[in-house]
């Protein structure tokens, strides 16, 4: 068996998923034995914990979806599963509950072998093979190549870095792509502003950046570096000779800026796909011609602009529009412009059916200003994926703002970049850690504030520090007992009691988490159960500073030590495997 192998099949072996596997078991038996139907459909069936933790460890709807096609009613049916279910030795208790609700409760030795099996799948403790090695696409960032990143970029960022190594962990193929908006007319501004910077670097005095162009001192270098590259050929020459060069040479500069910032924040794509090159190797024509062919495009008139009376500059143009109505949209959308020229969305649409030509799925991570544009891309994808006659699950992700404070008081000006705080400003301030966790501890759909005051305090209320400091207390910890010559040993699980226990369940979480996160494309579930798993150790380790004998560390109790570390070990790993998955360090000292 394959190292890939084993740890696919130990996988399973997860306290919440061999759980379920018992009562799918037991479900199988009733069928068997013809108490359910041959072919019943167990797709339905849930076994999770309770909502109340009262009520129980697990908690099964299997005899509420079932009964039905067993034709009985659910209670009568709860009671047969419960039967077969309490012969289970880790199994101390199946009631019934409500209309047909199974609450179970485990016996300890349950919870001790998660332990041993936390540690024996270490840093793949949580891991599933759910996605099948589907690939995923994962479109995020794709911040316009005209400067430094911006908080604006920051927050998708994280989410997009983050929701992609979640997906990974959770058994996908994910391809990580930047999609480079170089076609566009800010592309022309942005080789305007560097050639005027060139022109600087020669020793002209530029006075004053004319309005229209981009003002940040980012370009000084840029100007410098394509005067010493091309001379002083293009400072005189009209703008039809030097456009292209400067426009080449300016998007690779600010790419390689971009690529530097994303980096200090640990995120690394595998895939940047130009516009430019795009619609250099006719991709929108070969798109349009796909799309008429399926009757997905027209040549028609686009309705007035909305409103009391259209502008008087507005005259009726036949443009090819994309039949978005079809799909769900308000109006059908234009891919041309009038002077022949692809839209956004006609490009978009290009590009998008390019992603899709090599994934499964597609997920992009966009600003919430974005919008009003999600409607019209998803019935593009909706139209390939019904022209290939093939299913492409897409999904968008919209991330607010975040609004940036300083003790309570917004921020929003930044020397380096004329008119906003940089990437890299907020990274060299408060630290990456800080930077990644946060984004993450609010829905991203939610507004944010990212007070630098606020994110660097040592308090419960700043959530990477209470996570972070929950680690480094485990490994002060160990470092104690070791310094006393007590080690860490699963040995002696059968040691620990109601209270560590409970630190065990909030462990054992951790997979469906993962699983469930996945599934929802919603990496901040992980955050927020970090929060919580830290929150659960930090009571428990308060609880020895009134009760002695509930210290991790208990002098002349070396079995009951040993079990505790091990505990506390184990903990430890399950946060180190969560804040890995955020792109956020366990630190071992604070």
């Amino acid at each position: 068996m394959s190292d890939n192998t084993q740890k696919s099949a130990s996988f399973a072996r997860t306290l919440h998923a061999a759980f379920a596997a018992k009562v799918k078991a037991v479900l199988a038996e009733l069928e068997a034995d013809g108490t359910l139907p041959a072919g019943t459909q167990f797709g339905n069936v849930a076994v999770e914990p309770p909502r109340d933790p009262d009520h129980g460890d697990l908690a099964t709807n299997a005899a509420m979806v079932l009964a039905k096609q067993a034709k009985t009613n659910p209670r009568e049916l709860a009671g047969k599963i419960t039967a077969k279910l309490i012969a289970d030795a880790d199994i101390l208790s199946a009631d019934i509950a409500g209309p047909g609700f199974i609450n179970m409760r485990l016996s300890d030795a349950a919870w001790q072998a998660e332990l041993a099996t936390i540690a024996a799948l270490g840093s793949d403790y949580g891991r599933s093979s759910m996605g099948g090695d589907a690939i995923v696409n994962v479109e995020y960032v794709s911040a316009n190549p005209t400067g430094p990143m911006h908080m604006g970029h920051c927050r998708g960022a994280v989410v997009g870095d983050a929701l992609a190594a979640l997906l990974e962990y959770a058994g996908h193929q994910v391809v990580r792509e930047y999609y480079v908006n170089d076609a566009g007319g800010q592309v022309d501004v942005l080789a305007r502003s560097a050639h005027l910077r060139y022109q600087e670097a020669l020793g002209a005095d530029i006075g004053a950046i004319p309005e229209g162009l981009y003002p940040g001192d980012y370009l000084v270098p840029v100007g410098k570096a394509l005067a010493a590259k091309l001379g002083d050929q293009f400072q005189n020459a009209p703008e039809s000779e030097w456009l292209d060069t400067f426009r080449t040479e300016s998007v690779a500069a600010m790419m390689d800026m971009i690529k530097s910032d994303l980096a200090l924040l640990g995120i690394h794509h595998d895939l940047f796909s130009s516009e430019a090159a795009l619609q250099a190797a006719g991709k929108p024509e070969a798109a349009e011609a796909w799309l008429r062919q399926h009757d997905l495009v027209y040549d028609g008139v686009l309705e007035a602009p909305k409103g009391k009376a259209p502008p008087e500059d507005w005259e009726p143009v036949e443009l090819p529009l994309f039949r978005s109505t079809k799909f769900g949209d308000d109006q059908d959308r234009p891919i041309k412009k009038s002077d022949g020229k692809w839209t956004y969305f006609g490009a978009d649409l290009a590009y998008h059916m390019q992603k899709a030509e090599k994934a499964d799925a597609l997920i992009d991570v966009w600003g919430a200003d974005h919008a009003g544009t999600v409607k019209r891309i998803k019935a593009a994808v909706a139209a390939l994926a019904e022209g290939e006659g093939k299913s492409i699950p897409f999904d968008v992700k919209l991330v607010q703002m975040v609004a940036l404070m300083r003790d309570g008081e917004p921020l929003k000006m930044s020397k380096r970049s004329g008119n906003f705080i940089t990437l890299a400003e907020m990274v060299e301030e408060v630290g990456k850690d800080v930077v990644r966790f946060t984004m993450l501890t609010r829905k991203p759909e939610a507004q944010m504030e990212f007070d630098f005051a606020k994110v660097v305090e040592a308090s419960k209320d700043n959530p990477v520090f209470y996570v972070q400091y929950a680690h480094a207390r485990i490994h002060s910890t160990l470092r104690k007992g070791a310094n006393e010559g007590f080690s860490p040993s699963g040995k002696h699980n059968d040691l620990l009691g109601a209270e560590e226990l409970e630190l065990v369940k909030h462990a054992a979480q951790f997979p469906r988490i993962v699983e469930s996160a996945a599934a929802a494309r919603e990496p901040h579930r992980i955050a927020f159960y970090l929060y919580d798993l830290a929150g659960a150790f930090h009571t428990y380790y308060n609880l020895g500073n009134d009760k002695p004998e509930k210290r991790f560390i208990v002098a002349q109790q070396n079995d009951l030590t040993a079990a505790r570390l091990f505990l506390a070990s184990q903990i430890g790993q399950v946060i180190q495997n969560g804040l890995a998955l955020l792109g956020v360090e366990a630190v071992e000292e604070m």
